[in-house]
């Protein structure tokens, strides 16, 4: 008898095929990411699957020219698609090694898929791909983790659209960061959690409350560059997948309300050389930084406000970054500083590494993780010097105008249009096609009346 085919172990096109027919699966299900860190896809049969392996397939290029909410570019510079090209299938390639279980499909199988040339000049998953190569012509290879904040509610996507987004429900009230208690009282829930992320191949290192009402912190597993994002990207989706199958609703959204902190995307990086030895770790020197990590610290410190629209790619991103709420405002560095941008976590040869700290948990983490890591990169190749490390509380501190970081999307994205650094990093059309994808967010928004200012203005102006 034939042994089951583990879809964490297919590689190849043809271990692809031969665990599709030994499942003797009639559909499989593939998706691609969008530029806002949506997966986009759909059942593809087993045929049109053996064919798609072989020779790719079309997928239309609106997913790359529309908004999370499906409406289309329209304004703004968008050259790369649009009603001027017809909203063609643009090529696209399956990604074998991405094969996984499916969460709440037994048998079913899920693959990740990737455009390719002339998309792949603006697909998120491509412009993390050329950091990656260009940090292999340097001789690094880089690890990442990422770690997410998001809050838990007993609602639906019809109950929160039926009570306007107010006074929701959370899973749990009050405060109690760490809390033992509630993980013991709901631990059914973090289990059902903790075993999806082990079945889809996204493990979790740790899993807590955080502090506000339902709130969690979950910390995947540290892995090579482009699959921790493959991860990042499936464990953000899968646990909204598990949450709304249980009557509940998690959401990544960088702030939901003014009475609680914002949530957070954090990615701790390391770089190693071709014999997996770490480059930033150096016994002996304070705090065990080597002068490659100093590089490649002053590197994401220099160019964090051009690349901020890359870390804070939505509006309601900028409504977590006030002092005090555990979101940076400035480009800083600290040694195990939580308030500061960029926290370096001294350790081992295997633990050395930077926490990027200032990304918001809806960030597409391919192209944060391409900005975080690109940065570095730069900072290397160009032997940049750092700047002096913050002690203390960063937010009660004043710092010059270089490191102040944008405020408001509009802003960001226009830093990120003039960066010849990242034109040179991410490509000129990848450039050109994000920008012009946040001026149109920012746009959006200007369109919109909020409470705020229907409450202030209303009577009394």
């Amino acid at each position: 008898m034939t042994e089951p085919l583990d879809p964490r172990k297919v590689h190849t096109i043809e271990q692809a095929k031969a665990i599709v027919q030994q499942r003797e699966l009639s559909h499989v299900k593939v998706g691609v990411a969008d530029i806002d860190g949506v997966i986009r896809g759909k059942y593809m049969s087993r045929e049109k699957f053996f064919s798609a392996l072989d020779k790719g397939f079309g997928f239309c290029d609106v997913v790359l020219g529309w908004d999370s909410n499906d409406q289309l570019y329209e304004g703004v510079n968008i050259q790369y698609t649009g009603w001027q090209t017809g909203y063609p299938d643009a090529p696209v390639r399956i990604v074998p090694e991405s094969c996984r279980d499916v969460y709440g499909e037994p048998g079913m199988l899920f693959f990740l898929a990737e455009f390719e040339t002339p998309a792949d000049a603006i697909c998120p998953r491509g412009v993390l791909k050329r950091v990656l190569d260009m940090a292999g012509a340097m001789g690094f290879e880089a690890k990442a983790a990422f770690e997410y904040e998001f809050f838990m509610f007993n609602e639906t996507p019809q109950s929160v659209r039926d009570k306007g987004y107010q006074n929701l429900n959370p899973i749990t009230p009050g405060f109690f960061g760490y809390s033992v208690l509630r993980s013991s009282v709901h631990a059914e829930l973090y289990q059902e959690l903790l075993a999806l992320c082990q079945q889809m191949d996204f493990p979790l290192e740790g899993l807590h409350t955080e502090t506000g009402p339902g709130v969690l912190e979950a910390a995947i597993n540290v892995d090579s560059a482009l699959s921790a994002a493959d991860k990042a990207l499936l464990f953000k989706t899968f646990t909204k997948v598990w949450a709304q199958r249980n009557n509940m609703m998690a959401t990544f959204m960088a702030k939901w309300s003014n009475d609680y902190p914002g949530q957070s995307g954090h990615i701790h990086i390391s770089l190693q050389n071709k014999h997996h030895e770490s480059v930033f770790y150096q016994a002996g020197a304070q705090y065990n930084m080597s002068d490659l990590q100093k590089h490649f610290l002053a590197g994401q410190q220099k160019y964090m406000a051009e690349l901020t629209a890359m870390y804070a790619q939505t509006v309601n991103a900028y409504s977590r970054m006030i002092p005090g709420f555990w979101a940076p405002t400035h480009a800083t560095w600290g040694v195990e500083n939580r308030t500061t941008s960029l926290r370096v976590i001294p350790g081992s040869e295997k633990s050395q590494r930077v926490e990027f700290r200032f990304g918001s948990a809806d960030a597409n983490p391919y192209i944060a993780l391409a900005a975080a890591l690109g940065s570095g990169l730069m900072g290397i190749e160009q032997r940049l010097p750092l700047e002096p490390q913050v002690k203390g509380n960063a937010y009660e501190q004043s710092f010059p105008d270089h490191l102040e970081l944008p405020h408001t999307l509009e802003r960001a994205a226009g830093r990120l249009a003039k960066s010849q650094v990242a034109q040179d990093l991410f490509g000129k059309a990848f450039v050109e096609h994000y920008v012009g994808t946040r001026l149109w967010e920012a746009q959006e928004f200007r369109k919109h009346i909020t409470d705020w200012e229907l409450k202030r203005y209303f009577e009394i102006i």
